[in-house]
């Protein structure tokens, strides 16, 4: 006769408040054969804190071990096992361990479900204050600037709200690199510590936002919310403010071609526009009476002409 599998089941942990687990949760974690956790410390403080007494065998299963586990995990279920697992806090798989469980168990025709929990990214959106009728979650920021940079770019016509995870060790230089690519006037949220002792939620611009965290740097798990692209103002693309948008942009070090293709996606423009705006902007400029330094020679028009159409093309 065939062994009967076991039964995946992902718990929704609290964020940071034990108050808010549910009656289902204590019971998943009294009853549970086997209880994979992200980190065992902090799921005996969670059993301490619910009034649990567990006999469950008590296993880590986090980043570092993920890939390792999961098919000691598989075979458990395998043989009919009970098997909880919980992360330090909302659903597993959410930016969390559990993907690789839940799709080996799926695979292997057993058993998943859920017992839904709190959850930073809607928890977060229904704080923020902005628009939550569509958003998209993008996770945690890319940690190397050059990949960061490719995504805020990327999505800088991106007309749904966005959540993102971050840390506060790179949160200055990502809410800096998100007023390059959305600019400093696109309203954002910065949620820190939601459900704990020290919640707070920061209001305003990126650029608002930026001098604040840059005067008084925020501790503890970090969720941004920002407001998705409303489209081009065409009342502000004039020849001046193209020229200085990319002159800008290539002054933080963004390469000139892509500092124009980034002015073009926000006015909604091709980058030939662009190409002409900022001539026709220098031209204007190199024609200014003034001091003689501060005038462009005909060659150097010239060579920066030929040098912009290169990178236009």
């Amino acid at each position: 006769m065939k062994q009967p599998t076991g039964t995946l089941v992902l718990l929704g942990a609290p964020l940071g408040n034990p108050g808010d687990a549910s009656a289902r949760l204590a019971s998943q974690l009294a009853t549970a054969d086997v209880i994979a956790a992200e980190d065992t410390r902090r799921l005996k403080r969670l059993l301490a804190d619910l009034h649990v007494e567990t006999n469950a065998r008590i296993v880590s299963y986090f980043e570092g071990n993920e890939a390792r586990r999961t098919p000691e995990l598989l075979e458990l279920l395998r043989e009919g096992t009970h098997l909880v697992l919980i992360t330090d806090g909302g659903m597993p798989s959410v930016s969390d361990p559990g993907y690789r469980l839940v799709r080996a168990a799926i695979d292997a025709q057993i058993a998943v479900t859920a017992v839904p929990g709190p959850s930073a990214v809607t928890t977060a959106l229904a704080l923020s204050g902005l628009p939550c009728d569509r958003f998209s979650f993008e996770g945690f920021v890319p940690r190397k600037a050059g990949e960061r940079t490719r995504l805020f770019t990327e999505l800088a016509e991106e007309p749904r709200t966005m959540v993102f995870f971050e840390s506060p060790r790179r949160i200055i230089s990502t809410v800096a690199d998100m007023g390059k690519a959305f600019g400093a006037d696109r309203p954002v949220a910065l949620c820190r510590e939601l459900t704990k002792t020290y919640e707070e939620v920061r209001r305003g611009t990126i650029g608002e936002v930026l001098s604040g965290v840059e005067a008084q740097p925020p501790l503890g798990e970090i969720t941004l919310v920002v407001a998705g692209w409303e489209g081009p103002d065409a009342s502000e693309a004039t020849s001046e403010n193209l020229a200085l948008e990319v002159e800008r942009l290539e002054a933080d070090g963004m390469p000139r071609k892509d500092a124009m293709k980034l002015v073009a996606s926000k006015f909604g423009l091709s980058r030939r526009d662009v190409y002409g705006a900022v001539l026709a902007q220098k031209s204007t400029d190199s024609q200014l009476p003034g001091c003689g330094c501060a005038l462009l020679t005909a060659g150097k028009v010239g060579r920066w002409c030929r040098d912009l159409g290169r990178n236009a093309s």
